[in-house]
């Protein structure tokens, strides 16, 4: 990819950003003005916890994520340049300090003589005990996402939510990998995760029509309030199918400038492994549900029942 291009990238994933912040920034002064009405403290709180929110939940992910080392510089300077065996030194001060690994893989990363060394132990343990644990990382977001934008009936508040939680998704596999993508990625990881955040706030307006067949609508019909329940549902389902393919493609980023996998079709890929991990996720939605419903009832029936007893 020639400089112009690269620029181009940029040029955009900057320009997300700042309508992201707009956007952002427009939805929390009318919130704020509708507390205003009620008391003047009610809307200073307000903008101080909004503050902190955004400091923990965007601020600071993103922070994060620009100033960990990355792999991909290596392969533009001269192996023999000192700044290559910095950056591998900071790698694995990152995983070690991130991850709890066993014993024989921390002092892999802790004790070595020289630089081909610690590249090697670097790969090891990338691929025996990093490298597995970054689709929870991704099945765990996406459960976030289905579940609070299914509950949620705000488009705006969608957009936000899912905006926010693919970015501490890419700041947990960055941590957990203990590098980042190049710069280059992730200017298209950032266009990547405000489409998909835009996409979210348009599936607010989706409707069950567009989707299923009449002779299902019918069916449906004839169930009380099942119609909107599902609809909420499919929501919550395609934003998690959309987190989990930006949790794809920013793995395979680290893959290939960590030199993990050979280079390939990127988004094909990720869309493959999307449709793979989509079931997991909505199999452990559905398990949590029930699990929460029926230990909230069986509490409830217990405390009916010591009321009887003591009556």
């Amino acid at each position: 990819m020639n400089k112009k291009t690269k620029y181009i990238w940029y040029t955009l994933a900057i320009c997300c950003l700042l309508l992201f912040a707009l956007i952002l920034l427009s939805s929390i002064i009318a919130l704020g003005e509708r507390l205003g009405r009620i008391h003047l403290a009610v809307e200073i709180i307000f903008y101080v916890l909004i503050a902190v929110l955004v400091f923990f939940g965007i601020i600071n992910p993103i922070r994060i994520i620009v100033g960990s080392p990355d792999l991909a510089i290596v392969t533009s300077l001269e192996q023999n340049d000192p700044k290559v065996y910095k950056v591998y030194k900071k790698v694995a001060s990152n995983i070690a300090n991130n991850n709890n690994l066993p014993d024989d893989s921390l002092k892999l990363l802790t004790e070595y003589q020289t630089k081909e060394e610690l590249l090697i132990n670097l790969q090891y343990v990338f691929a025996t005990d990093i490298k597995k644990d970054l689709n929870k990382i991704i099945i765990n977001q996406a459960k976030v996402v289905l579940i609070s934008t299914a509950i949620c009936q705000s488009a705006r508040f969608d957009m936000i939510t899912v905006f926010t939680i693919n970015l501490q998704m890419i700041k947990q596999l960055v941590l957990k990998c203990g590098f980042r993508p190049s710069m280059r990625n992730l200017s298209k990881l950032t266009v990547n995760v405000f489409g998909t955040a835009l996409i979210a706030e348009g599936l607010e307006n989706m409707r069950l029509e567009d989707v299923l067949p009449a002779s299902s609508l019918n069916v449906l019909g004839e169930i009380p309030l099942i119609k909107p329940l599902l609809s909420s549902v499919l929501q919550g389902i395609a934003n998690a199918l959309l987190t989990i393919r930006i949790g794809c493609v920013t793995r395979r980023y680290l893959f290939s400038d960590g030199a993990v996998v050979t280079k390939e079709d990127i988004r094909r890929q990720a869309l493959k492994e999307a449709a793979k991990i989509l079931p997991l996720v909505i199999a452990d939605t559905i398990t949590f549900f029930p699990k929460k419903i029926i230990r909230f009832f069986s509490s409830k029936k217990k405390n009916d029942n010591e009321v009887i007893l003591e009556e």
